[in-house]
């Protein structure tokens, strides 16, 4: 099993629709956190530093967007714990 992917997102965000796809095609479980649901995730969001969303974090690194970064992340994420 891999490690642990959280992924924050919101509603009508195509960039979270984007990475979200690419994990579920990679076969990387993740968990959703909707900001427009739970003011406590944007919070959360904040404490890594950002903003906006999509924010993926994997243990205790966040990256934000459709990056290098988050491919970079998703093989982290695929490493047997």
């Amino acid at each position: 099993m891999g490690k642990k992917v959280i992924v924050y997102t919101t509603n009508d965000c195509i960039e979270c629709t984007m990475v979200k796809k690419v994990l579920t095609e990679d076969g990387i479980q993740f968990e959703t956190r909707n900001i427009s649901d739970n003011p406590k995730f944007q919070k959360e969001v904040e404490k890594y530093g950002f903003l906006g969303v999509p924010v993926t974090v994997l243990e205790n690194r966040a990256v934000k967007g459709f990056t290098n970064e988050l491919k970079e992340l998703m093989e982290l994420a695929k490493q047997e714990i």
